[in-house]
């Protein structure tokens, strides 16, 4: 069986790398009083904490209910602690936020998951917690972060490299299979702990089930659980097997009495302090490791085999060599035929491993509001100030799913407009899960009864950009390319729940009623002069232009979709009409917000800029030239004439607007103007305004660097902008890395850096405008260059620009690893991509979350040949037969 023709049965994604990288310092295992979090849970309780939501570890996988977890802790008999979990600092202990200290990469894996390959570097050395922990406190937000490499221990290559494999026999029949490499010139030992445990659901008072794991030979462990059809581990390698409990240990964390007698941390309190009550000698409980230990001579790499098995085999490891050969060939030919249009294979290379970080990000979350908000009945009630603690009103939300996560370390929990774009990349390698994705938070277990889509688990009710709608078109119109079937339920049935949504934005973020948007934050962390969620003092309000624009791309979005739908369904037009007039509204607010006469573009800097407006009516420019002056690009639309003769009703309420509504007509580009091929343009910019924001966008002294497009302009650099607000003053200056600001936290700079998702909307939306234009509208570019190229040309310009980020250049090197010259000339370690959450304006060197293949994967697309435009820009649908 191929791995296309898996990809039809659900089966084969039971299981999946659907384990957290990190669980302790989440909001939803936080049940202190006041909401702290970070503090609640950390990393030095973790290994001793049985957690209420779900499970963490290194390189882990689970079956889809995260009922049964299979993870491996290793020691190198010098670290303090089994190394179970990856190290990090929380967000108060990092001088940028919380990051990750740890080297590992993903490298493969099919979309079922049938085969996945990853590789972690373990240090031989005590891991340098402390040194970590204390450098960092003592640097300030304008120092680099203090990293693992920086610390020395990966000198004389004293580390390990652990590659870790999995090749699916079945869907329940699985094939783990550890290589390691000793990379020192010293002989060193290395204990292997692969582990096998129960989430707990039993101590929370709903559910006494409890499950076992238990053994009476050293290389099978049997395993009995209701609802799973695993029955058996098996180790070739095995010395012994340890058991304990996933138990809390209350005497170590809370010095209370313990509910079982061997804890969570009884194999790791066995083997450092070797404690041998720790461990259950009857040989069972909820929690069990094989033990192995090796000793590995300078350079040696030795194989260890595993096996999770639903069946009784007596020779479990007779076909192991043979299965994996074979799953390894059937991944290698999914891709060969994915990455068909590529040449390169340094480009072969990046996309896999981007795909790779995307499909190993996938995680099971479970988050019960209602539940966390009460407490569980068999623990302690929680005080009363946990009734208004965060997400009080969200108490409809019920999420347990596997769902792609940003970063399963950083961020562990899903965002929301980080998914739509992950979608875009899912959609190549599996467009049924891209779909299933972007519907899953238009179910009314994650959208507000009120229409709003949650954010993000620190804040549901934050609002981010509304690009949903955007992604599901994308993703139909790809899913309809390759399966040469339109999938109209899920257009329709998304487009339903979109409605909901789109009310909810004009009724809660339309504070003046004038298609004026404000939205707040809008994901965009620390791109205003202070925080846009913030109530101003005086009754001030802040007008955005990136509300509005997102706004009116979404109107237009929606549009899109109904005129879709349409095709088949009469209905549609109408609700056509509808968006296609509330786009023109907003449009029209743009320009002039109310009857004031005032607009959120400059005529003096030609440049769309945030506002203030006072309760006396008047208006003031934030001039601070940042992508939120050219997210109004984004509101583009180009109609083929054929689809508009169509639809008949559509085609002349379009016209009775346009000839009895000039006004609003006359502020977007000229829809009854047909352009290339008889093709209408639906956009907030007319050629000169477009040709204006294209001017500063593609100029390297303010938005254009060598790696896409910045942040905000570079003119500030040596100019940082400065405005006095309310006797307060403000400064915001180009950083183009770490942020030196602690807003949101500062761990994600938008003063500067390179962000894939902005960067990709703008390539997009060129194309979209080119498709309009013809090749005969030129745009100078670079700026000042005298030299003219058509928008296409720009747009296949930006993508070579953010491919560059991680291709090797002239030299051997790539951007992204600029910062350590070892992560340059290593062959150990620089064909190994890190993807990171943003990239440094100058350099493209990565910052931020470094396992962010999420929207960062992005580049899967960016290097992906062009669909036929006729099948992905334009719709040339037919008319069904029966509607003719």
């Amino acid at each position: 069986m191929t791995e296309q023709q898996r990809l039809s049965d659900i089966q084969w994604k039971k299981w999946g790398p659907y384990v957290s990288n990190r669980e302790w310092g989440l909001v939803r295992e936080d049940y202190s009083a006041n909401g702290d979090a970070w503090n609640y849970t950390n990393h030095d309780i973790a290994e001793a904490k049985a957690y209420r939501w779900g499970e963490e570890g290194i390189c882990g996988i689970c079956d889809d209910w995260q009922k049964l977890v299979f993870s491996i802790g290793f020691w190198n008999k010098k670290d303090k602690m089994i190394k179970e979990r990856f190290f990090g600092l929380s967000n108060g202990q990092g001088n940028h936020g919380e990051d990750v200290k740890e080297y590992f990469y993903y490298l493969d894996s099919t979309p079922t998951h049938s085969y996945m390959k990853m590789l972690y570097k373990y240090p031989q050395n005590a891991f340098p917690y402390e040194d970590l922990l204390n450098i960092n406190a003592g640097r300030s937000k304008n120092e680099d972060e203090y990293e693992l490499i920086d610390t020395g221990i990966f000198e004389r290559n004293e580390y390990f490299d652990i590659f870790i494999e999995y090749a699916k026999e079945g869907a329940n029949d699985i094939l783990i299979q550890l290589t390691v490499t000793n990379k020192s010139e010293n002989e060193v030992p290395l204990i292997i702990l692969p582990t096998l445990w129960f989430r707990n659901t039993w101590s929370w008072g709903y559910d006494d089930y409890k499950p076992l794991l238990s053994s009476k030979e050293f290389s099978k462990i049997k395993i009995e659980h209701k609802d799973l059809e695993v029955r058996n581990i098996y180790s070739k390698q095995s010395r012994k097997t340890l058991f304990c409990d996933n138990e809390t240990n209350n005497e170590r964390i809370y010095r209370s009495a313990n509910k079982s007698r061997y804890c969570k941390d009884g194999i790791n309190d066995f083997i450092i302090n070797q404690n041998l009550s720790a461990i259950n000698p009857e040989n069972k409980g909820t929690k069990a490791s094989f033990y192995i230990e090796d000793d590995f001579k300078a350079g040696e790499t030795k194989t260890f085999e595993f096996r999770l098995s639903d069946k009784e085999l007596s020779e479990p490891f007779q076909d192991f060599e043979a299965i994996f050969n074979s799953r390894k060939k059937e991944s290698d030919d999914f891709y060969n035929d994915i990455q068909k249009g590529i040449r390169s294979d340094d480009e072969k290379l990046i996309q896999r491993q981007a795909f790779a970080g995307l499909l190993w990000n996938k995680m099971y979350y479970h988050y019960n509001v209602e539940k966390w908000l009460k407490g569980d009945p068999a623990e302690m009630p929680p005080p009363k100030s946990r009734g208004r603690i965060r997400n009080y009103d969200w108490k409809h939300l019920n999420n347990e799913h596997i769902i792609s996560m940003p970063d399963k370390w950083e961020y562990p929990w899903y965002a929301t407009w980080d998914l739509a774009f992950h979608a875009i990349s899912f959609s190549l390698i599996d467009p049924d899960f891209a779909k299933y994705q972007l519907k899953l938070f238009l179910f009314e277990w994650y959208m507000h009864p009120n229409g709003q889509l949650p954010a993000y688990e620190w804040d549901f009710g934050d609002v981010n950009p509304p690009v949903h709608a955007w992604a599901v078109f994308k993703v139909f119109k790809i899913d309809e390319y390759l399966k040469d079937k339109p999938d109209l339920e899920f257009l329709e049935s998304a487009f339903q729940k979109l409605l909901m949504n789109f009310t909810w934005w004009v009724n809660k973020k339309d504070n003046n009623g004038n298609n004026i948007f404000e939205g707040g934050f809008l994901g965009l962390d620390n791109i205003g002069v202070f925080d846009r969620n913030s109530t101003l003092p005086n009754g001030e309000q802040l007008e955005q232009a990136d509300g509005t624009s997102w706004m009116a791309m979404f109107a237009l979005n929606m549009m899109r979709i109904a005129l879709e739908l349409a095709l088949y369904n009469r209905v549609y037009e109408e609700m056509a009409m509808k968006f296609f007039e509330h786009f023109l509204s907003i449009a029209h607010s743009l320009d002039n917000m109310g009857d004031e006469n005032f607009g959120l573009w400059d005529e003096e800097d030609e440049f769309f800029y945030d506002a203030i407006s006072s309760s006396d009516g008047n208006h003031m420019y934030l001039k601070l030239r940042t992508i939120v002056g050219l997210i109004p690009m984004f509101a583009v639309e180009v109609i083929d004439d054929e689809v508009i003769e169509k639809l008949p009703n559509f085609k002349k309420r379009m016209h009775w607007v346009l000839e009895n509504k000039p006004e609003l007509a006359a502020l977007v580009s000229h829809w009854e103007v047909k352009g290339q091929d008889s093709k209408h343009l639906l956009s907030l910019l007319r050629g000169h305004r477009l040709k204006r924001l294209l001017n500063r966008m593609l100029d390297p002294n303010e938005f254009l660097s060598d790696y896409g497009v910045r942040a905000l302009s570079k003119v500030y650099e040596k100019n940082p902008y400065t405005i006095n607000l309310n006797g307060v003053d403000y400064s915001v200056k180009y950083t183009p890395a770490e942020s030196d600001s602690g807003l949101f936290g500062g761990n994600s700079n938008w003063r500067g850096p390179i962000w894939f998702p902005i960067n990709f909307l703008i390539i997009e939306s060129l194309q979209s405008f080119f498709f309009y234009y013809s090749p005969d509208f030129m745009v100078e570019y670079p700026t000042g260059s005298g030299n003219y190229s058509n928008l296409e040309e720009i747009a296949d310009a930006l993508s070579k620009r953010l491919a560059k980020i991680f291709l090797k250049d002239e030299n051997g090197d790539r951007p992204v690893n600029s910062q350590y010259p070892r992560f340059q000339t290593d062959p150990d370690f620089k064909d190994y991509i890190l993807f990171y959450e943003y990239f440094h304006g100058d350099t493209g060197r990565g910052v931020g979350a470094s396992h962010q293949t999420g929207w960062t994967g992005l580049i899967s697309k960016i290097l992906q040949p062009k669909f036929p435009k006729k099948e992905i820009a334009e719709s040339q649908t037919e008319l069904p037969e029966e509607t003719k």
